[in-house]
């Protein structure tokens, strides 16, 4: 009996690339001696998405596709990919083809060679700017300071997981989802891959500034409690220093007799702990939040419709 792979693709309002990414992703699979099926995850695509992934499921038993009930964000269509996955070993990648189907055989050869997880690594992106590309290798770093699980600089969430992998991951329930975190979590026999990242096929990234900041806070939050240590440290600092400041305070009234204005050391003095103290609060706000939205056991996702093979 044949090993059975499914690939994973979120998709959000890639009109313009899901046919050329089916017609080579086929090509690659159709060569090798695998059954396969391709599991597209729409998520609340507002162009003609759907209306292609029905047609491509109708005409193609090995695709089908899950409509979500409006935009939960990449990470939550990865999840629904991955709970409906079947094969063997999984496959998520990205339907804009920057994720490279070609690289496929190599993913299947080192999963056959006994790998659990294989990870894909960026080592350049043809299309990033240098800001990107700055932003990018600066918050890889400093996570990896900040968090006791390395988090793979340049990993992207263009990956191969067995099985045993997969139900693993399956475990973990949380709604501010960090994949990659996540995924470097499990154990298991990991390794990577490098290749560089080929521009869109067509289109421009969904993935905007806003959208990185919210991707980038939730992997600091989900995988840290640094941030949290930073502002309980800022503040022995800070009310020490406030201390001295007292102190000097009362030596000038006390014991010596120079007129001390004064206001413009207090007022200094209280705006700056004032907004030490608001960036304090502000951290724990992003951890109670969190927890806010954990503890309510929403589902993570909805799903609108399936679409397959009548």
């Amino acid at each position: 009996m044949r090993k059975k792979i499914s690939i994973v693709t979120p998709v959000f309002n890639e009109e313009e690339n899901l046919r050329e990414f089916y017609t080579r992703l086929t090509k690659v699979m159709s060569g090798l001696s695998y059954d396969y099926d391709i599991i597209f995850v729409d998520d609340g695509s507002r162009d003609t998405s759907a209306a292609i992934l029905y047609d491509l499921s109708q005409n193609d038993e090995h695709v089908q596709a899950y409509l979500l009930s409006r935009n939960f964000g990449h990470q939550m269509a990865l999840t629904c990919g991955l709970d409906h996955a079947e094969g063997d070993a999984v496959i998520t990648m990205d339907g804009d083809l920057q994720h490279p189907p070609e690289l496929l055989p190599e993913l299947l050869s080192l999963w056959e060679a006994g790998y659990e997880i294989i990870q894909t690594v960026r080592k350049d992106t043809a299309d990033a700017s240098f800001f990107k590309k700055l932003t990018s290798s600066t918050y890889y770093k400093l996570i990896n300071k900040m968090s006791k699980v390395h988090i793979t600089p340049g990993g992207s969430d263009f990956r191969l997981m067995d099985r045993v992998a997969v139900d693993a991951l399956k475990l973990y329930s949380e709604r501010a989802r960090f994949i990659r975190g996540i995924v470097n979590n499990l154990g298991f026999k990991l390794t990577t891959i490098e290749f560089i990242a080929p521009p869109r096929f067509a289109g421009q990234s969904k993935f905007n500034l806003h959208k990185m900041l919210h991707f980038a806070l939730d992997g600091i939050t989900a995988f840290s409690n640094v941030p949290l240590r930073w502002a309980f440290y800022a503040g022995l600092f800070l009310g020490f220093g406030s201390m001295l400041v007292v102190g000097h305070v009362l030596y000038i009234k006390f014991f010596t007799e120079e007129a001390v204005p004064g206001w413009a050391t207090i007022t200094a003095s209280v705006l700056f702990l004032g907004g030490i103290q608001l960036v304090g609060i502000g951290i724990l706000g992003e951890y109670i939040g969190r927890i806010f939205e954990e503890v309510k056991q929403r589902p993570l996702y909805l799903i609108g419709r399936h679409l397959k093979k009548e």
